[in-house]
């Protein structure tokens, strides 16, 4: 099997395939399986065209969905170990992965294995020795259809106004990691950002120069906020929240005081501002520290409430600063 784990470290480099106009990168596959021969053919199949992943194990494959999150899963069925059913019903079953489509590569040539595969969550069949052309065709299929999906859900989370993320998402977003932080007895940190005085910033200058002052705010968010598992979002009118999994307190308060001093230094006018003759912001920030277990009392929504009153201690402070709280044990 030593030829096997040298597989795992290759990368295609190949044209990108476009499959939509909002989705110019190259696609990502993941190919699974526990014999080099099999990924070598199936390596050779898409590298051309696609950046390609290797795993040749179901754990292994688990921990790539989790941190690179393939666009479609090439997957045996047997292998050592955790068999390729269960690694599907594992990907199907947490949040971040559900979405990655699943196709089974199998020598199994059977109704029994097909309907079991399908039951696990995936959406396509394919079986041993490949068609090249067959498996192109399936794959870009399958791809297509994700990409469109994918297309769907970033309208229906997507702030219109600021292109980042909306209060739905965010909401379905700190449950998950909230629950994932819980289980795996990691640290979790929310900053809560309100803009000075907006009200007063939209009478001075008019909506549509609010509008503009919030689209910069939304952008100085997203340059402070560099990690992929990192969320910003649109909370409600003039206020904005980062999620930061795996972030303490010290982390968050760093985030924030960035973020502040970000703002600041691009000097947006605000004349009727009684902290400064620009654009200001308060933030509240709040941390669940690590091992804070599922037998607390505590929750997401305690998480918010805490940040909340750190952003409204911030303001009562004098504003254009970061207040921040470690949750402690209920």
């Amino acid at each position: 099997m030593s030829q096997a784990s040298n597989w795992t470290s290759f990368t295609a480099l190949g044209a990108a395939l476009d499959l939509t106009a909002s989705a110019p990168r190259r696609s990502r596959l993941l190919v699974v399986d526990d014999q080099p021969i099999n990924i070598q053919a199936l390596y050779q199949t898409f590298s051309a065209d696609h950046q390609v992943l290797m795993a040749t194990s179901g754990e292994q494959a688990l921990a790539l969905c989790t941190s690179q999150q393939p666009d479609l899963v090439l997957l045996d069925v047997v292998m050592p170990g955790m068999d390729g059913f269960e690694v599907c019903r594992r990907l199907k079953a947490d949040d971040a992965t559900r979405d990655i489509p699943v196709i089974f590569v199998t020598a199994q040539n059977d109704d029994a294995a097909e309907t079991r595969g399908l039951d696990a969550g995936a959406v396509d069949f394919i079986f041993k020795p490949i068609n090249p052309k067959i498996v192109r065709a399936r794959v870009r299929t399958h791809l297509t259809l994700k990409a469109q999906a994918d297309l769907l859900r970033e309208w229906v989370y997507t702030d219109g106004l600021t292109g980042v993320h909306n209060r739905r998402y965010f909401d379905e977003r700190l449950t998950v990691e909230w629950l994932r932080a819980v289980r795996n007895g990691s640290a979790l940190s929310v900053v809560l950002l309100d803009v000075d005085f907006f009200k007063r910033y939209n009478d001075c200058y008019g909506h549509l120069a609010g509008d503009e002052c919030l689209r910069r705010v939304a952008s100085a968010l997203k340059a402070c906020v560099r990690r992929p598992s990192d969320l910003v979002a649109r909370y409600g009118g003039e206020e904005f929240v980062c999620l930061l999994p795996d972030t303490d307190l010290l982390g968050a308060m760093t985030v924030a005081e960035e973020l502040s001093q970000l703002l600041f230094v691009q000097q947006i006018p605000h004349a009727d501002s009684s902290v400064a003759k620009v654009v200001t912001v308060s933030l509240g920030v709040c941390s669940k520290r690590a091992g804070i277990n599922v037998e607390s009392a505590h929750s997401a929504e305690s998480l918010m409430r805490e940040a909340d009153a750190q952003l409204y201690l911030a303001k009562a402070r004098g504003r254009h600063q970061a207040c921040g709280a470690q949750m402690h044990e209920a």
